[in-house]
Formats: C-alpha cells, structure tokens, sequence
C-alpha cells in the first residue's frame, strides 16, 4: 500500500459527504470518535478522523491511536491457519484431537442431554464455526462456555492466568452443541486454531504471529499486549449511557484485559489482538495482494482464494442465515462474504470479505474493485454498526 493523502482520487462531494457522516455520528453521541481509511488499486484514496480518543481529557482519535481489534483478531488467525496449510505442516481434515487431546471422543447436546458426536472436531470445522463450540447459550455446551470465560477472567490477573492451551484444553473437556459439521453457530472456534498454531508451530501464538506475520508486514504497532511507551495512543472504550449520551465501558471481556498493560498468558486467536489502522490496513493489503505486501509474499494467491471464499453447505448457510444483517452473505475461513449484493442491505460487490470486533473494528476486503475500507472505533457491543454501513454505502456508491 503507498501511503499519502491521495484524496483527489475521490469526488470532492465524496469527501464532504465521508466527513459530515462521520461528524454526525460523532455530534449524535452514537460514538465518541473514529478514523476511516480507504485503498484502492493499493493506493490510499481516503483517510479520515474525527473524535476523542478520551472524553474525559479532551485527547483525539490521531492515525496513530491504537484500538482493540477483537474479533477483527479472527481473520488473522485464519491467515496463521494457512500459512501451517501451505507449508503441508496440518490437513484440515485433522482431529483437533492430535494436537489438544482433550477434544477425543466428546460428547454434543442432543434433545437437551448429552450423546457421543458421530465424529471428532477438526480444523475446517473451527474455520468456518461448524465445531459446535460457543461463546455462552443456554444449553449444556454454552454453559459450560461461560463458565470458563469466567474463570479465565477471575485468574486474569492471579499468579496462575489460564494459558492460551488450557483455555483451548478445557473448552475440549465439556460437550459441543451439536454435531460436528451439521449446523453454524459463532463461538470460540478462533481462540482453538491460535493453540492449534502454538502446538503445530512449538512456540506461543503471539510469537508465531510477529515472527511470520506483523514482522514482514511492518506491523509495528499490533499484538496482544502494549508496552508502557504506547498506552497513552490507546483509545477509551464508550457505551450508551441510557440517555442519548456516552460513558466509560473499562471491563474486561472474553478473557482480554482492557487496559492491555502486561503480557498475557492468554492469546485470543478470536479476540485479542489491538492495532492501528495503518498496521491493520497492511494486512487487509497483503490479502488483496493476492499473499503479498511490498515485495515480501505470505502466502500465494490460490491460498488467498481458498482463505475469501465463503465454504459453508447448504445445510450449514442456514444456521448462518439467521444472521440477519448479513443477508446476502456466506461465510468462510472467519470471515463474510458477500454472494448476492441484491440481498445484503448495503452497496457492495460479490465476493468481497471481511469482518468486524465487538467494539467496531471493521474491515471490507473488494477483488472486484480493488478496494479496502477499514474503520476504527471503540463502542461496546458495536459490530458493524449503522455509521459503518452509511460510510461504506457512500464509498461503493462513488465507485
């Protein structure tokens, strides 16, 4: 990606239009603050903020603030996952079984009580969330989530944090929510291919990730934790207030703690990553890139084809269809992708990838169009909000 204000490439209306979205959302309180970023043809056309960083000190949103990725974090686990593919170090018909045992023989919620699976868990079912592992839920299967997300974030800060391994080991102790392969349903699937990575690699998830993945993509600024240097570009979380305005959200969530201001022992391959716009836009490059990103490939472009190409049977597109904001798309490899732009609710291309976090990371990949949108915010329970949608309609439709 070349960097520079190259906003003559977009329509001046284009531009105004972009930024008064923007400040309006910001003016409404829906958001404290955010910055957009868009690349096409590998060039920077667009780039944006607006906003605080912190409410409370006055501190702006700048292009070097950090945000909490979350599961923004997912599609770079995916990329891990086929580096190990390319290098013919794992098949993804593996039992997830030969490299966390836990995950032998178990047991699904069948009519509310527990029966044997009809086969074992493996790697393809993990990227593309048909494994029958949860986040939480009301069955036996998403209690026993819970339960351990609990854990994992009372022993957070105790001499004894849950490792990346053991949280992987011990979701593999209690029972799937239905059989491997038959159903969709989001859950923790990505923080199982990050211990994947740490057995089949023989060092750390975070280690494998800056060693093959943010050190050749000059990602300078992304991981799982920030050195005391950095914490002071980190952007404050906000939520609803309950009366049109915006408060501090500073909790912990899904085993991340929030501050980020010590190594974990916990690695979420699903949620904890925190990085820039810029480092986050080098990736989305090198995916558009077919693998590669300043003359340095990755990963070659018939892997990048399998990694953005929604995979699910029909069987299992039905479990993600009750997503419904993201008609219109399939899904595969931790990722949307888009099959029909006529169903989708928004402007888009066929074949355009990507996702989002929990605190309004985006991105949105087009091969069509050659195009890159990233957004950066954090609002607690965000996803892909209404002002994201608005800001990408206005880009698509100037195309």
């Amino acid at each position: 990606m070349k960097r520079g204000l190259h906003t003559e490439m977009l329509e001046f209306n284009t531009i105004a239009q972009l930024k008064r979205t923007l400040k309006t959302s910001i003016d409404n309180h829906e958001i404290a603050g955010a910055s957009i970023m868009v690349i096409q043809n590998g060039e920077e056309v667009f780039y944006h903020d607006d906003g605080w960083a912190d409410l409370e000190t006055g501190r702006l949103i700048t292009r070097n603030s950090i945000f909490r990725l979350y599961s923004m974090t997912k599609p770079v686990t995916a990329t891990s996952i086929m580096m190990l593919l390319e290098r013919g170090e794992i098949d993804l018909f593996d039992s997830i079984s030969k490299y966390i045992p836990t995950f032998k023989n178990q047991l699904i919620v069948k009519d509310g009580k527990l029966d044997q699976a009809s086969r074992e868990v493996n790697i393809l079912d993990l990227l593309n969330m048909t494994s029958g592992l949860l986040y939480d839920g009301p069955d036996l299967a998403g209690q026993h989530a819970y339960a351990l997300f609990q854990e994992l974030d009372n022993r957070l800060f105790s001499k004894n944090p849950m490792s990346t391994m053991e949280f992987a080991s011990r979701l593999g102790q209690g029972p799937l929510s239905f059989d491997p392969g038959t159903h969709w349903q989001y859950g923790t699937s990505a923080d199982v291919l990050g211990a994947i990575v740490e057995a089949v690699s023989g060092m750390p998830y975070g280690e494998f990730l800056k060693k093959e993945l943010f050190e050749p993509l000059e990602m300078r600024d992304t991981g799982f934790w920030l050195p005391e240097e950095k914490r002071d570009r980190l952007v404050k979380t906000y939520q609803d207030d309950g009366t049109g305005g915006l408060k501090l959200y500073s909790g912990n969530h899904l085993g991340i703690n929030h501050q980020l201001d010590r190594i974990p022992a916990f690695e979420s391959g699903g949620a904890g990553l925190a990085s820039t716009i810029d480092d986050a836009a080098k990736f989305t490059t090198m995916l558009l890139n077919q693998g590669t990103y300043n003359g340095v490939q990755l990963l070659k472009p018939k892997t990048i084809g399998f990694l953005t190409t929604a995979s699910l049977t029909t069987v299992q597109q039905k479990g993600f269809e009750a997503w419904h904001t993201l008609c219109g798309h399939g899904y595969g490899n931790q990722m949307r992708i888009m099959t029909d732009p006529s169903k989708a609710g928004f402007i888009g291309s066929a074949g355009e990838y990507g996702w989002d976090g929990w605190l309004g990371a985006y991105f949105t990949n087009s091969p069509q169009d050659h195009l890159s949108i990233l957004f950066m915010v954090q609002k607690k329970d965000a996803g892909t909000m209404p002002i994201t949608r608005k800001l990408r309609n206005i880009v698509f439709s100037s195309l």
